[in-house]
């Protein structure tokens, strides 16, 4: 494990750790990150909402929760993460119930903007994108597997209204939210026991 990974695992929160700082943010009107604007403290207000409704309203299936329950190999899942980032208050709820049902895994979070160190090291299309989930494996240090910043269908829905339009428009980011609402954490879900079963072969199939 590099000096950068080690560093950042030892000023990492746990999730409850996180949304207690996210609730104090939006309490106080303020916001992670450099760039404390009014605009990004009313997303962190915003998101505050999203992750306490998702916390109540994320269901795993006996079917996903029994391969979630079969993953023997201890590791840790780093995420890098900002109070206003709408991807991650949708992401990292799901994230937690599906490591609160398994002790081999924990969860850890870090904000971006405080370990850009870290952060460069994991690049999405050359660009700081989150939230990003480094997966650590606890023995060897090693870094066996990354997620993010959206989920599979989600990348999907983006990649292809960027292909026709250049940019996200902010009437095509009202209906990632919805796409989110409706699927509430399901395809997060999906895609990670999709990497656990990869992590490890013929387990989570």
């Amino acid at each position: 494990m590099n000096i950068i990974m080690e560093n950042s695992l030892k000023n990492s929160m746990s999730y409850d750790g996180y949304r207690d700082l996210v609730k104090q943010l939006a309490d106080s009107n303020s916001t992670t990150g450099n760039n404390k604007t009014e605009n990004l403290a009313g997303y962190t207000k915003l998101n505050d909402r999203r992750m306490k409704r998702l916390d109540k309203t994320i269901k795993i299936s006996e079917v996903d929760a029994k391969s979630i329950k079969e993953f023997h190999h201890k590791i840790t899942w780093l995420v890098l993460t900002e109070s206003w980032c709408g991807d991650a208050a949708h992401i990292i709820p799901a994230l937690n119930k599906i490591a609160s049902l398994n002790k081999n895994i924990s969860l850890r979070l870090v904000v971006r903007d405080d370990n850009l160190d870290l952060m460069d090291q994991f690049l999405t299309n050359g660009g700081r994108a989150i939230p990003k989930i480094i997966m650590v494996d606890d023995e060897s240090g090693d870094v066996i597997a990354t997620y993010g910043p959206r989920p599979t269908e989600a990348t999907s829905y983006v990649n292809r209204f960027k292909a026709m339009h250049g940019q996200l428009t902010d009437s095509f980011k009202e209906d990632l939210q919805h796409w989110y609402n409706t699927n509430k954490g399901q395809n997060v879900i999906e895609d990670i026991i999709d990497i656990l079963g990869k992590l490890e072969p013929n387990v989570c199939q």
